[in-house]
């Protein structure tokens, strides 16, 4: 990257930063269960429920307690659930013509990130009908109270019970994009583990590694906070200590909890200190080909980390040592080494590789574009690159 560019980079970065503890931030109130869910509803006296999932999630029968609690307090529901994998424009449109049709006056999304976004852009479209969702791409530019809105997430991963963003994909170009504004965090997030049990352990471990990627990545940026360098390491620490048991022993409550409050707090990290290229380069993936973005996160994170070099070899010492990996005093570039080892054995335990099949070589400087108009000047890495840069990640994980 260019020196102007860079600098323009940093000082947008900077003036964010400063900006945080005067931004109205906040952390969605945490509910237990989502048999307390109907109460709440009634408090925020609203009658009429769209519960946003997918058919995956119907099928496993994981929203029949909230349907059943639901009914218990007399309070309608319809069931959207055709949202995919990186939801579309095309799902979040039909979910709010059925919110109009039904007359419903509260959203639940209920499941993976990609249910919790579509219940966001649902929200969005409520709140500004006449303005389509590409032109609210990019931060701030939402600025109008949702409805109700609350998150039921089914994996401990994307975060997105916690944060302010909306990531949709457009149903014709097949572009990713993010929206960003504080209206789109939602009131409630439901951490109910009973809702996690009967997760695959391929969604368990992509997710759980999404989770660890959030919280890297908040960590390792240039505009941590306090509170956030706290979520991150916390979340680093639950990860490392529960994914292994949540994976191999999938009904353990204790281990699915802790799971869900690892992904709640690197959630609250990275919603005020942002991601980095791990992420731009997984979006685009998602938005080119439909990869899972927990999935995609996980193969791309060694390789970033890596790239990053010693910039971030005492920040990966705090994180090794919130894991459990070293004793204090290491050296940062040896706890550097041994923090990206062990996410590579975790991969390695959750079968998870190092290439993304899908990916065609003739694409990769368009999908390095659109990561790097993701990333810059908003993402604050520790380390800027342009797109032709950030084409060397696609090529390390290209099967061709």
């Amino acid at each position: 990257m260019n020196t102007l560019r860079k600098l323009y980079c940093r000082t947008f970065q900077t003036v964010l930063k400063i900006s945080i503890p005067f931004l109205p931030y906040r952390k969605p109130r945490v509910v237990g269960s989502v048999k307390a869910l109907p109460e709440l509803i009634q408090k925020k006296k609203c009658t009429n429920v769209l519960i946003i999932t997918d058919t995956s999630i119907l099928k496993l029968g994981l929203t029949k307690r909230l349907e059943k609690a639901l009914t218990q307090h007399d309070i309608p529901y319809t069931i959207y659930d055709g949202t995919v994998v990186n939801p579309t424009t095309a799902n979040v449109e039909t979910a709010a013509a059925l919110y109009l049709e039904k007359g419903c006056d509260a959203i639940i999304g209920f499941g993976g990130g990609s249910s919790m976004d579509c219940a966001k852009g649902v929200g969005i479209r409520i709140a500004k009908p006449k303005k389509p969702l590409s032109k609210m791409k990019g931060i701030l530019k939402v600025h109008t109270r949702l409805p109700l809105l609350i998150a039921v997430p089914t994996t401990a991963g994307t975060g997105s019970e916690t944060t302010l963003a909306a990531v949709i994909t457009d149903a014709v170009t097949r572009h990713k994009y993010s929206i960003n504004d504080f209206p789109l965090i939602p009131r409630y997030a439901v951490l109910d583990p009973k809702v996690t049990v009967s997760l695959p352990k391929e969604i368990t471990s992509t997710t759980g590694m999404d989770a660890l990627t959030h919280a890297v990545e908040a960590y390792i940026g240039r505009s941590t906070t306090r509170g956030t360098k706290k979520d991150a390491l916390l979340a680093v620490r639950l990860i490392f200590e529960n994914i292994d048991t949540a994976y191999n022993e999938g009904t353990d409550i204790a281990a699915r909890r802790n799971m869900l409050h690892a992904s709640f707090y690197a959630g609250c990290a990275f919603t005020k200190s942002y991601v980095g290229y791990v992420h731009a380069v997984a979006h685009s993936l998602g938005g080119e080909y439909n990869i899972p973005h927990g999935l995609a996160n996980a193969v791309l994170l060694p390789f970033v980390l890596e790239a990053y070099g010693e910039s971030i070899h005492k920040k990966l010492y705090h994180l090794a040592l919130a894991a459990d990996l070293v004793e204090k005093g290491t050296p940062y570039d040896e706890a550097a080494r041994i923090f990206i080892d062990a996410v590579k054995d975790m991969k390695k335990r959750f079968g998870i590789g190092d290439t993304i099949k899908e990916i065609q070589k003739e694409d990769i400087p368009k999908l390095a574009r659109y990561a790097d108009k993701e990333a810059n000047p908003l993402y604050p890495v520790p380390v800027l690159m342009d797109a032709g840069e950030l084409e060397q990640f696609y090529h390390a994980v290209s099967a061709q």
